[in-house]
């Protein structure tokens, strides 16, 4: 087995030198039967790549301006003061900020990060090692180059921080425009795929909501990855190409790994698609097999630099690379095509599934993790395996982006002319892929070189993958419509490829078969039309309305949070402590650095408990168990929001009250109808009253439309 493998890896680097060497020879004879000089070549190349680099970075560069110009239209930043502007990061994005306005403040950098993997000063009562829990490394790099880069003096740390992540976003489209490049081998895909992705803003990035999200610092990097990983998959590929792309894939995994906490799910996603890749020999398997050791040590790299993140141990991608290695004895006779290489490929991909699934079983028996246990429960709810009352799980399943995709997120794909587009695409390249597959079962070696006359696009192995990867991540967005982040800007990219790329035309008309024209004309001819009129319709319908939304000027001004801020950083003692809904919380951490009881963060069990425990001042409960409550995480004082209270949710049985009433028990069904009893009245609304028992534990200290605070009393009166 050892020399077969040792084969297989000389063989390889046999080819290397050969296609080093024989790619100019081949070069110069084509050239010399058409009559070119291979300096004529060298500068026609070079013209073509140096344009296509400046349209790609010039893309990104727009579009990251593009992003800042809409911020400043939309919330007027540079003409609002400090508070206004903070208040503009909401619930878990406020959390972020808070945390890189600490480190700015710290007396040293070393003394900063001490102090947040340390932190008693956020959550009462509780020690957190907050960049452990929230995977604070973007703040930590944003703060290090703010402070390196003597900034202080040039621009205001705000500015600094969502100017990172809007450069970001253009190095996202960067990275998008060279994948379809590479694939279709014309910057004309690149140039198709950034308008689609930018008319499409709404389901492809959440930068206009949340700009400090985890997701907003990760893709990017993974999107370098792919299209990485999109140039070390191709064949024929120089040396030198080859171990560029091989060392982005690296950098950009590990990067990935480190900014999101999610980010092994994701890599586990395409980790199976390059697994189904290999299992039918549609890439070279050491290239496969130097892609999983890259997972491997990242996981475990992620795992030493994330505190010993046990979460990563019990992570379905280090059980299946694992189990990827330890099959791949397995697979040195799998490219032949004799019967025992069939049943060997069937027991290998039986053997992965088989020993992925037992190891992480045993993982999860012998190793402590906090691996998201409610994740796996509101997958089997979400999957109508079991039903719950849990008010956090029934949270969860209500919020918009764990839902399915609507029909407005359809038919804006289509109004795009992005949807039929990919799907067009998608169906082409599937069949072709198909037709591999079933040539492979027959033993039909494939080309070691795929011309454009053959047809024949489902045999390049960077193909397949984003065919693999795309459905995967397309099943995911069926399910959940926060997927469609992950899933619509490689949609953007597969379809922008396919209407720009000769060889998917081609493959259409050698099935059609197309004799009235001929087919390698009339395929070059549309690889440059299609996307010509796609452009130019998208330009005549979309650019108008891109521009509108630039020049107007919005409006986003909170009056009543901005007066709770300023009353609480005037009149509130220092060491109080502040009780309300999750999200307001994040606001009042980062607007007045006061500690509170809770914050929107939901990968710890501890923090859903308490949040739940806090909104039950929404709740038809007595006054005197929201004390009990309140007071066992040493609160001083309670917000209650006029907006949570009189909620008039779309769907009924959603709103925070109606799934208190279901968790508590206060639901009494007549005649198919829900009816809320209790005893006691809604606490929200009672302790308006103003009367007893419940101006005995609470006293109101300040309200305004939106905000009724409420001190709680350290010596209760019962006066009537």
């Amino acid at each position: 087995m050892e020399e077969g493998a040792a084969d297989l890896r000389q063989r390889k680097k046999q080819n290397c030198t050969e296609s080093d060497k024989m790619a100019p020879e081949e070069k110069n004879k084509e050239n010399s039967k058409l009559g070119r000089s291979p300096k004529y070549m060298l500068i026609q190349r070079f013209a073509k790549l140096f344009f296509g680099c400046l349209a790609a970075v010039t893309s990104g560069m727009m579009y990251a301006v593009y992003l800042s110009t809409y911020h400043e239209r939309k919330f007027w930043f540079s003409s609002r003061q400090e508070l206004e502007r903070e208040i503009t990061f909401q619930g878990d994005s406020a959390i972020y900020y808070s945390f890189y306005k600490e480190l700015l403040k710290a007396p040293s950098f070393e003394r900063g990060v001490h102090e947040l993997t340390h932190n008693n000063k956020t959550i009462s009562l509780k020690t957190i090692n907050a960049v452990q829990q929230m995977t604070l490394y973007p703040e930590l790099i944003a703060s290090v180059l703010y402070q390196a880069s003597g900034s202080e003096e040039v621009i205001e740390p705000v500015y600094f921080y969502i100017g990172i992540v809007f450069g970001l976003q253009g190095i996202y489209v960067t990275a998008l425009f060279v994948t379809s490049w590479v694939m279709s081998g014309t910057w004309l895909a690149g140039m198709l795929t950034v308008a689609w992705f930018i008319i499409n803003r709404t389901d492809t990035t959440r930068i206009d909501y949340s700009i400090p999200s985890r997701e907003n610092w990760a893709l990017p990097y993974f999107a370098c990855q792919v299209a990485a990983l999109t140039g070390y998959l191709k064949k024929n590929l120089n040396c030198s190409a080859e171990k560029f792309c091989y060392l982005l894939v690296n950098a950009s995994t590990y990067t990935f790994m480190m900014m999101w906490e999610y980010s092994h799910y994701l890599l586990f996603v395409q980790a199976v698609s390059l697994f189904l890749l290999d299992s039918f020999a549609l890439a070279q398997t050491e290239k496969v097999h130097e892609v999983y050791r890259i997972y491997l040590f990242s996981v475990i790299v992620g795992y030493l630099l994330q505190f010993e993140n046990s979460a990563l141990l019990v992570s379905p991608l280090l059980s299946l690379v694992v189990a990827l290695m330890l099959s791949k004895s397995l697979q040195i006779n799998m490219k032949k095509s004799t019967f025992a290489s069939r049943l060997l490929k069937v027991m290998y991909i039986y053997l992965v599934l088989t020993v992925a699934v037992t190891l992480n079983f045993l993982l999860k028996m012998f190793i402590p993790h906090k691996e998201n246990e409610h994740l796996l429960k509101f997958i089997e709810v979400k999957l109508g395996l079991n039903t719950t009352k849990n008010f956090t799980m029934n949270w969860l399943l209500c919020q918009e982006s764990l839902q399915a995709p609507s029909q407005d997120f359809f038919l804006r794909l289509t109004q795009s002319s992005l949807l039929p587009f990919y799907i067009l695409v998608l169906i082409i390249c599937l069949f072709s892929v198909t037709q591999v597959i079933f040539r492979r079962i027959c033993g039909e070696p494939l080309k070691e070189t795929v011309k454009l006359e053959d047809g024949r696009i489902g045999e390049r192995p960077e193909i397949v993958y984003h065919v693999i990867h795309t459905i995967l991540l397309g099943c995911l967005a069926m399910c959940l419509e926060g997927m469609k982040y992950l899933w619509t800007p490689y949609v953007c990219m597969l379809a922008a490829f396919g209407v720009c790329s000769p060889e998917l035309w081609m493959t259409l008309f050698k099935w059609l078969r197309l004799k009235a024209v001929h087919p390698i004309l009339l395929a070059l001819i549309l690889s440059m039309a299609v996307p010509t009129i796609i452009g130019f319709s998208l330009w005549k319908e979309f650019f108008p309305r891109i521009m509108t939304e630039l020049t107007e000027l919005q409006e986003f001004y909170d009056p009543d949070t901005v007066e709770l801020m300023t009353w609480i950083k005037r009149q509130a003692p220092v060491a109080a402590v502040f009780a309300g809904s999750p999200q307001l919380m994040g606001v009042i951490k980062l607007c007045t650095g006061w500690m509170v009881s809770s914050l929107p963060l939901y990968n710890d069990d501890d923090l859903l408990k308490r949040n739940e425990n806090i909104y039950q001042m929404y709740s038809k409960r007595s006054a005197e168990d929201i004390y009990k409550i309140l007071t066992s995480y040493k609160a001083n004082f309670l917000v209650i929001e006029d907006s949570i209270c009189n909620e008039v949710g779309p769907v009924r049985g959603c709103r925070v009250k109606d799934l208190l009433d279901i968790a508590n028990g206060h639901v009494v069904c007549e005649e198919g109808d829900n009816y809320a009893y209790s005893k006691y009245g809604r606490f929200c609304h009672e302790i308006k009253m103003n009367y007893s028992p419940y101006v005995n534990y609470f006293t109101r200290v300040y309200w305004n439309r939106s905000y009724f605070v409420y001190k709680i009393n350290t010596v209760i009166s019962f006066q009537s």
